[in-house]
């Protein structure tokens, strides 16, 4: 699980069995998880963080979704 960025408590990463996936990335704020797609942004599912959080995550994302693809496709190939 290769941690491609870190803000705050918000550690992001992606699991490196998910290859076949469109670039997506799993946020974990301690027990709290939200995977959310790359391309467009989207949320694909989350657990644990309240409605008012996702906005915020989901906004960090799109704040970094060049890196994020990036480090996606660096990694995947």
């Amino acid at each position: 699980m290769p941690t491609v960025l870190r803000i705050g408590a918000f550690r992001f990463y992606f699991y490196s069995h998910e290859p076949n996936e469109p670039p997506h990335i799993h946020i974990d704020r301690g027990e709290a998880t939200i995977k959310v797609w790359l391309d467009p942004i989207e949320v694909a599912k989350s657990r644990g963080f309240r409605a008012h959080e996702i906005g915020g995550i989901v906004a960090m994302v799109a704040a970094n979704r060049i890196m994020l693809l990036e480090a996606w496709h660096e990694y995947f190939g």
